[in-house]
């Protein structure tokens, strides 16, 4: 069986792969970076407590050591050995002192770090201006590891603060020993180094098993969604979908558990081994330590202080090589935070971008080929078009032919692989996405449902007019939607949404859903609040419509679209006929264009398309 070498990053063409085996010192970079910038003042504190809470241990089994050699050997004064006493009270107090405000401090940091790294990774993933990446599986998996590596950059601060705090108390409890015995810290030091290997080679394991089963934790989560949805409850009561998609859950699980099983096995077995070679080096020092007293080679005050390094140097290596295996690990996981917030846009930006005019000559397309993936069937295959300023556009077509594909290249949520689309005679590709956007008005065919109040849906469509009250009453209008909107028991105010509370509060009355075909003339609305637009797209606005409530909107568009530039996308016939100019999409090219009157005259592919569907309303009617 032949094995492919596991990929180690990106590709060259962005493109998903494997964790990259990111280095500690740039993950651990980072997060003390982010750390930085969210709170300054708190990690300064952590680190001050990393001192005290590192070395008051060192210091405190040197007085220890002083006091009992003082009142082992008898040469002592009372004053000194009270003094010395009080100073490992001073630092016991000092400790737990630490202890409270570095508790303090790392839940600032926690909180602080958190609210910024959602913040940016957000930030990062609305800097995409087109869709590619977010329609990439593999993108997703990422993006789900890079949340929840967001959410515990504090963890790898924490455990760096707490690695840098057992080096500080084992650097000096391994400078006790060496002044008791230089060959014995040989020992201890190299009993370590198989634990440190051990401990980083797990990490790594565990990361990997992190990125192995990120499509199967995203999975579950799809799963655990349908279940508790309540617009997906409908299909699963009524064909008792339940147990199935329950089984597939527990499938997924049990795929997850099984890796996470025979991971915790191996370290169970490495554990345990480097627990028992720590306790034999512990035990062999201690019986040698014992017989140089005997001696008196060495002092009951070095015994002491042997005593105590031995279990410092112990529970800081235990600390320290479980800080870095942790650190190791939350590094490995933290480099996919990094890559979304460091990702590169799928729409190239242009170096020097061109303001984007008023549309006062037309959009054009030229040669158009477009796929959404590299190997995917070609869904444009050299479309020409020409959009005339102040022309109303009908677009039809079969299902599939590309229509919602042409709409989406328009909007320059994608780019074509070949051919050009301009605005006036200007290359989309050096306009600035943002500014484009910001001349168009679309209504999509699968409209967003947004859970929040009535007003707020509709004012979605123009944030600067998202409380201009008039405005939104005329958009709303104009959608026929006014009236059942008016109806509802807080008006636009009513909260349009069973997840959540109008004024989050349980006391407060549950919201309203709307009917899917009030859903849909509400996002008409939303995109009539930038009726002024240059252009105005709207890709089957009837769907989900009555025929009456359809006919009622179809006219008030068809009054909105006069002199202005649109594009209708459509399945229905009898709402494209009245449009300027009328094109035909078949096999991702333009096959008939003109008036309904000159198509019909053709007797091409438009004309069937009209004959047949008006045959149907015939013979509906008889």
């Amino acid at each position: 069986m032949s094995t492919k070498p596991k990929p180690t990053g990106p590709g060259p063409d962005g493109s998903e792969s494997a964790p990259r085996r990111s280095d500690l010192l740039r993950g651990l970079t980072a997060a003390f970076a982010l750390a930085l910038r969210a709170c300054p003042g708190a990690l300064a504190t952590r680190v001050a407590t990393v001192v005290v809470a590192g070395a008051a241990p060192i210091a405190a089994s040197w007085l220890l050591k002083y006091v009992v050699d003082g009142l082992t050997s008898g040469d002592f004064r009372v004053a000194d050995l009270t003094w010395a006493a009080a100073g490992i009270g001073l630092l016991t107090v000092a400790l737990a002192a630490g202890a409270a405000v570095s508790s303090y401090a790392d839940g600032r940091i926690r909180r602080a770090t958190g609210t910024r790294a959602q913040s940016e990774l957000l930030e990062a993933v609305n800097r995409l201006s087109g869709l590619s990446r977010l329609e990439q599986p593999a993108f997703h998996d990422r993006l789900q590891l890079a949340i929840q590596s967001a959410q515990g950059a504090e963890r790898l601060v924490g455990a760096a603060l707490q690695g840098a705090q057992g080096l500080l108390t084992m650097t000096g409890f391994l400078g006790s020993l060496l002044l008791i015995s230089p060959v014995l810290t040989l020992i201890v030091v190299a009993a370590a180094v198989p634990a440190l290997f051990a401990q980083l080679a797990n990490s790594r394991h565990r990361a990997d098993l992190f990125w192995r089963t990120s499509n199967l934790a995203r999975r579950q989560i799809f799963y655990r969604g349908l279940l508790t949805d309540s617009q997906a409850a409908k299909e699963i009561r009524l064909y008792g979908l339940g147990p199935y998609f329950a089984r597939r859950l527990r499938e997924d699980l049990d795929g997850i558990n099984g890796q996470e099983e025979r991971l915790d096995r191996r370290l169970v077995r490495h554990e345990s081994a480097l627990a028992v070679l720590g306790a034999a080096v512990s035990t062999g020092a201690l019986v040698w330590g014992v017989h140089q007293a005997a001696t008196h080679a060495l002092s009951a005050g070095d015994v002491s202080l042997l005593v105590a390094a031995l279990a410092g140097v112990q529970t800081s290596l235990i600390s320290l090589v479980g800080c870095i295996a942790q650190s190791h690990q939350t590094a490995l996981l933290f480099d996919h935070f990094l890559y979304v917030t460091q990702v590169t846009d799928d729409l190239p930006a242009p170096v020097a971008p061109v303001a984007v005019p008023a549309l006062r000559r037309g959009i054009e397309l030229r040669d158009v080929w477009f796929r959404y993936t590299d190997d995917g069937p070609w869904i444009l295959r050299g479309l020409d078009l020409t959009i005339p300023y102040g022309t109303s556009l009908a677009v039809v077509g079969l299902n599939g032919a590309g229509k919602s594909t042409l709409v989406k290249l328009l909007c320059r949520l994608y780019d074509p692989q070949r051919g050009s689309i301009s605005w006036d005679g200007t290359d989309l590709r050096v306009l600035s996405a943002e500014e484009l956007r910001r001349r168009i008005s679309v209504v999509f065919q699968d409209p967003m449902e947004y859970d929040l109040t009535a007003g707020e849906n509709i004012g979605l469509g123009d944030l600067d007019a998202l409380h201009d009250q008039e405005r939104l009453r005329a958009a709303a209008t104009d959608a026929d939607i006014h009236t059942a909107l008016a109806r509802l028991p807080q008006g636009y105010d009513t909260m349009l949404s069973r997840m959540f509370f109008p004024d989050d509060t349980e006391e407060s009355a549950t919201g309203v859903q709307l009917s899917g075909g009030q859903w849909q003339r509400l996002a008409l609305a939303r995109a009539l609040m930038r009726s002024g637009r240059d252009l105005m797209i709207l890709d089957e606005p009837g769907t989900g419509l009555d025929a009456v409530a359809e006919r009622h909107v179809h006219d008030r568009l068809t009054t909105l679209r006069q002199g202005a530039t649109s594009i209708l996308v459509s399945h229905r016939m009898g709402t494209a006929r009245a449009a300027d100019l009328i094109v035909v999409i078949a096999d991702g090219t333009v096959q008939e264009r003109g008036s309904h009157e000159e198509l019909m005259a053709l007797d091409g592919a438009y004309a069937e398309l009209f004959t047949t569907q008006a045959e149907g309303y015939e013979e509906t009617v008889r």
